[in-house]
């Protein structure tokens, strides 16, 4: 709190120059410019004429309001010192006349220096009575204004120690602040500077934190209290067992003295004199772990943290956190309220914010790249060490050291990643960046590869599980099945590993990890990054295209958001729009967008994302089976997506996108990924189709765009040779010699060709140009090779 000087004849030299102004007392009240020169050239040297003609423009700091999307729930707000300025017109007229009676009778006539108020307190202070100040509002506003425009501590000081020199700097500006300002506008700025105690300045504050009302609405007993505390907010202080007594005596005087000078009745000060005081405040909130609802604290952390990345607002993180404290800004953020409030109750039907494991939340808006939402089933605040609610941390390391978990309080930014959150690896869903890889390099929807049960690759990894032959990266799929002849469509809606493990390859894993990056991935584990940055290491990081790399929730959100918008990706902002104190408005945080990929591999790519989630693609089949068929059935608008579980099923993940919305949903332990668990999509899953399909309701649906050529999807279509009944050999002859890649399943299949001649090929009819074709072999039923078809048997449905 800076100290509020009303005595300035307190040493030596001031007395000296009191004794000046009283021989100029009556020149002064009639030319009071000659008056202040005469003084000037009495103290320290310095001429008068010399000082600043123009006290320089400064704002006291304001309070930043942060709002949600719909620019009327208020989030939460952000201040070094809790104050708002308001126009004259909407402070009680009762406030003005109260600090009038309390500091400054003569505000009125002076012309911002009263030199009579100056002789009483020269003839009262020399008589030994009690100490008198000669400040008037004017003087004590410029006090304030020199504090606020203070580039540096010792700025600060010369602005508010006691001394002749300060004095006469605040009696120079107060008489140029009287020519070009009127005694309103002056008496406006005092009452929206001044501090009033328990962390309120000015009267809007004031206001809130003592009578919880608006300015405007104050009483004569209620402006008389705050009026009698800016001579000493500490000692006047209401909610304190000393200083009740003496802000009760105090603002009795204050009601006396505007009775005295005229500004209200005997009657009207009796009953104001007779009103009790209250000992409670309300003090606001500040910052997000004070927001209007807990589980907004996770958004509102984001915002808080994107705020200080951005150099708009200042050279330093420093700068950055003073301007958002200071700076009066109205923040309209991204932040939707039906879209948090969903996320936020369906993670409570799924899971106990006491469970060590973690199901987090994140959505965002393609083409925009506004968070809409991000929750978490945890409380945003922090673990009171004396009284700590968290259980010890699940990490084996951590609990030797009694070292707790982030369960259920934390603020740590579990969503969006940043300090010791580098992110959780999610499986699948990174399988979506080969296919736009692979899309972007010449191969269509329906490339296909035969999927086998385990896939001996060329990557070289170290010995371990998932190695073969001594050196090679073999992946297998879920349950160990093969996957057989599959293509894009297929092979992604049923998760097959051995087919984008293979189709990788065929790309280059280092273009696959550069649509990641392109699309947002950000790589924030060391080992992550070391692979990323180096081209060489990219191109043999075999497991990429599984999820093996570290994601956050909200990265992968908008690297899915980024198909819907049609290839751009959009970096992701908390924020709509950023409002000045004087109303104009910021160009910081709207949609900043590159082109990521293309049109039309963001809408092939899209296309197949369908098939996942339930939801049936435009230009192909998704063969069947699907991870998350029951997304659709919930949410019955067109969406695309992915599941993705890791190893062990340490995490379990679900993206589901929509043409305005698109949602992460990962289930994670924070503390300690290399736990023992299960985790289930029976809780991921519904939380994310919930979430979405409560947003979704009430809107029109929007179906996809298609890509502008079907090549991208059909490829360059070629007519596969037939070969049914053939021997093997000649129908391998025959399919290679055709330009397809051609190679033989071993499962026989039901065929009316004889036993161990070919039944068919998977696919038939047409494939794309180089493309795969699975050859089929009959289980036996007909002739030998070359016999005349039997007229009473008719030929198998499709093998033509």
């Amino acid at each position: 709190m800076r100290r509020r000087d009303h005595n300035i004849f307190a040493n030596a030299t001031s007395l000296l120059i009191c004794g000046l102004l009283a021989g100029v007392v009556v020149a002064a009240a009639a030319f009071p410019a000659v008056a202040m020169s005469g003084l000037a050239a009495k103290a320290g040297g310095e001429t008068f004429a010399s000082l600043p003609s123009e006290l320089r423009q400064a704002t006291a700091p304001q309070i930043t309001r942060i709002f949600a999307s719909d620019n009327k729930t208020q989030i939460s707000v952000f201040y070094d010192e809790f104050r708002s300025d308001v126009p004259l017109k909407d402070i009680s007229k009762n406030m003005q006349n109260a600090i009038i009676a309390a500091e400054d009778h003569e505000f009125y006539q002076h012309n911002g220096v009263d030199l009579k108020g100056v002789a009483r307190a020269i003839v009262s202070n020399k008589s030994g009575k009690s100490q008198q100040g000669a400040s008037t509002l004017t003087m004590q506003l410029v006090r304030m204004t020199l504090a606020y425009s203070a580039t540096s501590p010792q700025e600060v000081v010369d602005a508010t120690k006691d001394t002749p020199k300060r004095k006469i700097t605040e009696m120079k500006y107060a008489m140029q602040i009287e020519k070009e300002l009127s005694k309103e506008k002056i008496l406006e700025g005092y009452l929206n500077a001044a501090p009033f105690g328990n962390g309120a300045y000015g009267v809007y504050a004031a206001s809130q934190v003592y009578f919880s009302k608006k300015p405007k609405d104050l009483t004569i007993a209620e402006g008389a209290l705050l009026a009698s505390m800016v001579k000493a907010p500490t000692a006047f202080n209401p909610t304190t067992a000393s200083g009740y007594p003496q802000a009760l005596d105090r603002r009795n005087y204050v009601i006396n003295d505007m009775m005295e000078i005229g500004l209200i009745s005997a009657d009207d000060a009796r009953k104001a004199t007779a009103t009790k005081i209250s000992r409670e405040v309300d003090r606001p909130g500040n910052g997000c772990v004070s927001v209007a609802k807990n589980n907004w604290g996770f958004f509102c952390d984001y915002f808080y943290r994107w705020w200080l990345s951005q150099q708009a607002f200042g050279a330093t993180t420093y700068d950055r956190e003073r301007r958002l404290k200071s700076g009066g800004y109205r923040v309209q953020t991204s932040m939707d309220i039906k879209a948090q409030q969903a996320a936020r109750k369906n993670i409570g039907e799924h899971i106990s914010e006491k469970n060590k494991n973690a199901l987090l939340l994140a959505g965002i808006q393609p083409g925009t790249g506004r968070v809409r939402m991000l929750a978490a089933n945890r409380k945003f605040k922090l673990d009171d060490p004396q009284n700590p609610q968290n259980k010890i941390s699940s990490d084996p390391r951590k609990a030797k050291k009694k070292i707790r978990g982030t369960y259920p309080n934390t603020t740590n930014p579990l969503l969006s990643g940043g300090g010791d959150i580098t992110g959780y690896q999610a499986g699948s869903v990174f399988k979506m960046f080969t296919m736009v890889a692979a899309l972007e390099n010449g191969y269509p929807l329906a490339y296909s590869i035969n999927a086998p049960a385990k896939y001996v690759s060329k990557y070289r990894i170290a010995p371990g599980p998932s190695t073969c032959n001594g050196i090679y990266y073999c992946p297998s799929n879920a349950g160990g099945k093969a996957g057989g002849v599959t293509n894009m469509w297929t092979g992604f809606s049923r998760s097959i590993n051995t087919f984008f493990v293979p189709l990788q390859e065929r790309v280059g894993a280092e273009k696959v990890v550069d649509v990641a990056q392109r699309f947002g991935v950000q790589f924030r584990a060391k080992s992550d990054a070391d692979f990323a940055s180096n081209k060489a290491s990219a191109h043999q990081w075999g497991a990429f295209t599984l999820g093996v790399s570290s994601s956050t929730p909200l990265e992968m959100a908008n690297a899915y958001a980024t198909l819907a918008g049609d290839g751009m990706y959009c970096a992701p902002t908390p924020v709509q729009q950023i409002t000045s104190k004087d109303g104009e408005k910021i160009d910081v945080g709207k949609p900043h967008c590159t082109r990521a990929t293309s049109p039309d591999v963001a809408r092939a790519a899209l296309d197949a994302a369908r098939c996942p989630v339930g939801d049936s693609p435009q230009l192909g089949s998704c063969g069947g089976s699907r991870t998350a068929a029951q997304a659709y059935y919930t949410i019955r608008h067109p969406i695309y997506g992915k599941s993705g579980t890791t190893d062990h099923d340490k995490t379990a993940a679900l993206i589901i996108g929509s043409s305005s919305l698109a949602i992460a949903g990962y289930l994670v332990n924070p503390d300690y990924q290399d736990h023992k668990d299960r985790m289930l999509h029976a809780i991921v899953n519904p939380a994310v189709w919930d979430t979405m399909d409560d947003f979704l309701k009430g809107k029109t649906k929007v179906e996809f765009k298609k890509p502008g050529s079907r090549k991208i999807s059909e490829g360059d279509q070629r007519s596969i040779p037939d070969v049914e009944c053939a021997t093997v050999a000649g129908a391998l002859a025959r399919i290679e010699g055709a330009g397809f890649t051609a190679s033989v399943d071993n499962t026989e299949v039901e065929s009316n060709c004889p036993k161990g001649t070919v039944a068919g090929t998977n696919p038939s009819g047409r494939t794309i140009k180089g493309g795969y074709v699975s050859i089929e072999i009959s289980k036996g039923t007909g002739k030998e090779p070359g016999a005349p078809d039997d007229p009473k048997k008719p030929k198998p449905p499709g093998r033509r």
